[in-house]
């Protein structure tokens, strides 16, 4: 069953982003992931919460894929590097 990582992110400081966003759709590829959607400049059309910075959405082939990504010995240093100037919620869904 095809599995989505959505996130949405607040930045607090950018130095981090260039090498993050460099190295991260390789890993994110080497467990059959793919964007669907990244990006900045959210919009809030519903709800009280404020939108954040930026969002994402990945598609996997299945939830063992994606957790195999999220929980990699290639993704952790870069999960390091974006908490130094990021917070992110992240959640996991299956698909239909």
């Amino acid at each position: 069953m095809t599995a989505y990582i959505v996130g949405r992110m607040t930045i607090h400081k950018r130095d981090w982003m260039d090498e993050y966003f460099s190295k991260v759709p390789a890993v994110i590829e080497a467990h059959g992931g793919t964007f669907l959607v990244k990006g900045g400049a959210p919009q809030t059309l519903e709800g009280d919460e404020i939108a954040p910075d930026a969002a994402f959405m990945l598609k996997f082939p299945s939830r063992e894929a994606a957790l195999g990504f999220w929980n990699s010995d290639r993704f952790a240093p870069l999960v390091r590097l974006r908490q130094a100037g990021s917070t992110l919620q992240a959640q996991l869904y299956l698909g239909l």
